[in-house]
């Protein structure tokens, strides 16, 4: 017999799918910033592997030329950003959901027998509860980061009045180094998160959606007296 699973709480629900294309659109915008002063490169010396952005990019996508168009976006979903992200750290805090998001002390060895097990190597899954330890770290690493990118962005956006914040992250330079490198580090993570969505099959993602899943109803254990 199947039965309706509740998966995910409505509360999680709502804040994910206003977080995900609010941060998409503070990317892009942020794109439309960046093209202006675009130093940011992997390499060694005067050898350049490769340069983030290169012309073509900027030819191929026209966000060149808007720097203005895109501070007024960036700081108006930043303000969006931050309130949904401070609403879903209070709800997590005040239901308990946290417990289940935390990592715990065994999370990280079974984060790697998960990373193990995903690549298709021969290796068992650790207990699986609502998120597994994988989950637990990556969600909870998003939910730093988050708090890192507002104050990074703070930073570079009133160096002069905020010159405490700027200076306790390393100078105007080393604030937005940082902020550029944690955007870069959201991009690796939706790739990361959408693939395994797919992995994962229609009936996960449906359940992010409506929030139940159908699962197997659990047997009814009779006793017998006497």
């Amino acid at each position: 017999m199947k039965v309706l699973e509740e998966k995910h709480k409505l509360a999680t629900r709502w804040f994910h799918w206003i977080n995900f294309p609010i941060l998409t659109l503070m990317i892009a915008s942020g794109m439309l910033i960046y093209w202006s002063y675009d130093p940011y490169r992997i390499g060694l010396g005067d050898i350049t592997l490769f340069h983030f952005f290169p012309d073509w990019f900027y030819d191929a996508t026209h966000i060149d030329h808007k720097l203005a168009y895109g501070m007024a976006l960036h700081f108006l979903f930043a303000w969006i950003f931050s309130f949904n992200g401070l609403a879903y750290v209070t709800y997590t805090v005040v239901s308990g959901e946290w417990r289940e998001l935390a990592p715990e002390k065994k999370s990280f060895a079974e984060a790697l027998q998960v990373v193990k097990h995903d690549m298709g190597l021969k290796v068992p899954l650790p207990p699986q509860g609502r998120y597994n330890a994988a989950q637990r770290i990556t969600y909870s690493a998003i939910v730093v980061m988050g708090g890192l990118s507002l104050l990074t962005g703070l930073a570079i956006y009133k160096p002069a009045q905020l010159s405490w914040l700027t200076a306790l992250l390393g100078g105007y330079e080393w604030a937005r180094w940082e902020h550029f490198w944690l955007t870069m580090s959201y991009l690796g993570f939706f790739g990361i998160h959408i693939g395994q969505v797919i992995r994962a099959g229609w009936a996960n993602f449906r359940s992010m959606i409506c929030g139940y899943d159908v699962a197997d109803a659990t047997p009814e254990v009779k006793t017998h007296a006497g």
